[in-house]
C-alpha cells in the first residue's frame, strides 16, 4: 500500500505468546479487521512482546516517534495482574489521555462478561498520534473496534472505530476513512 496513507502500529502484548508457547492471535485479529474497514491507503507494523513495561514503552516511543505510526493499536496486558501493564506503558509514553475510548470499550464488553469491569483498556495521545489498548481476544477486539449491530445490521452499540478517523484529523494525523458497512466514520458536520 502507498506510503501516503497512514500508517498503523500494531501491539502484541504476551508473555507466552512472544516466548513460542502458542501462537499469537492478536495482530493477525488487528490486521484482519483493520483490512475489512478502512477504505483508504494503509500500512502497518507489527510487533509482538512480552509482558515487560519498559519494553512496552520503548516500543511504543519506537512506533510512533521513528516509524511514524498514526494510530497504535494494542492487545493483551490490560487486566489487574501485576504481569499485566500495557495500560501503565501506555500512560507513561502518553502527551494525553482519551478516557473514553476505554469507558466504551469497557460497556460494549460488559454486554458479554461482567469481568468487563477489571479491564483498564485506555487510549493516549502521543505527539499526533493515537495509542489504543484493545482487549486481548480476538472476537472482543472485533467488537470494541466494531461495535454491537442487530441482525439487520443496524448498530446497537458504537464500537470505537466510528470516533478515530475524527480523532485522528483533531491531533494532525493522516486522514482516514471506513467502509460505512462494517463502520461508519462519525465526523461532524462543517458550519
Amino acid at each position: 500500500m502507498p506510503e501516503t496513507g497512514l500508517k498503523i502500529g500494531l501491539l502484541s502484548v504476551s508473555d507466552r505468546a512472544s516466548s513460542g508457547v502458542y501462537k499469537d492471535k492478536g495482530i493477525p485479529a488487528m490486521e484482519d479487521w483493520l483490512a475489512s474497514a478502512i477504505s483508504t491507503p494503509f500500512s502497518t507494523v507489527s510487533q509482538l512482546i512480552p509482558d515487560e513495561q519498559a519494553q512496552i514503552e520503548a516500543t511504543l516511543k519506537a512506533l510512533v516517534d521513528d516509524e511514524g505510526c498514526g494510530l497504535v493499536l494494542t492487545t493483551g496486558g490490560t487486566g489487574p495482574a501485576p504481569r499485566d501493564v500495557t495500560p501503565d506503558a501506555t500512560l507513561a509514553v502518553a502527551d494525553r489521555e482519551i478516557p473514553g475510548f476505554g469507558e466504551q470499550m469497557r460497556q460494549i464488553s460488559l454486554r458479554f462478561v461482567p469481568t468487563a469491569i477489571l479491564s483498564r483498556q485506555t487510549a493516549v495521545i502521543r505527539k499526533q498520534a493515537l495509542i489504543l489498548n484493545l482487549p486481548g481476544q480476538p472476537k472482543a477486539i472485533k467488537e470494541t473496534l466494531e461495535g454491537l449491530k442487530d441482525s439487520e445490521g443496524k448498530v446497537l452499540v458504537p464500537g470505537i472505530f466510528a470516533a478515530v478517523p475524527y480523532c485522528l484529523d483533531l491531533i494532525g494525523a493522516a486522514y482516514i476513512d471506513t467502509h460505512e458497512p462494517v463502520v461508519k466514520t462519525f465526523r461532524p458536520k462543517s458550519k
